[in-house]
């Protein structure tokens, strides 16, 4: 990379990018669906967004990452919250999401998508 890795800028974004899956590229290595971020009226460093596949295994691995346990170690309760931090962050919209997930936590689709309908009820009778 032209930029130097220890830029304070690119250091700034380097979190962000690592939670989001995302990779750090030199500008001039851009292709069209990176994201270049330019810093003072210079680009300074582009971003390579992970496809959503990829998403959604690096949001299991850092689910697990925090709760210091493989998923499927996690009790109900725990599991139920897993499924609502990766509803809110989109893990069910790709293909088939709810049997990777499933698979993660050690549970049927079928309990996914009993987690879903219980949060969504519970939502509705706000």
């Amino acid at each position: 990379m032209t930029e130097p890795a220890d830029h304070p800028f690119v250091q700034a974004v380097k979190p962000l990018v690592d939670a989001m899956g995302a990779e750090l590229v030199a500008p001039e290595q851009a292709r069209g669906d990176d994201v270049v971020l330019a810093w003072e009226g210079q680009d300074r460093v582009a971003v390579r967004l992970p496809h959503l596949s990829e998403s959604l295994d690096h949001l299991l691995a850092e689910l697990e990452r925090r709760h210091g346990v493989p998923l499927s170690d996690l009790d109900r309760r725990t599991k139920q919250s897993v499924v609502r931090v990766l509803e809110a962050r989109g893990a069910f919209s790709v293909r088939h999401g709810v049997e990777t997930v499933a698979g993660a936590l050690g549970v049927s689709r079928f309990t996914v998508y009993n987690y879903l309908n219980r949060d969504n009820a519970a939502k509705g009778a706000d």
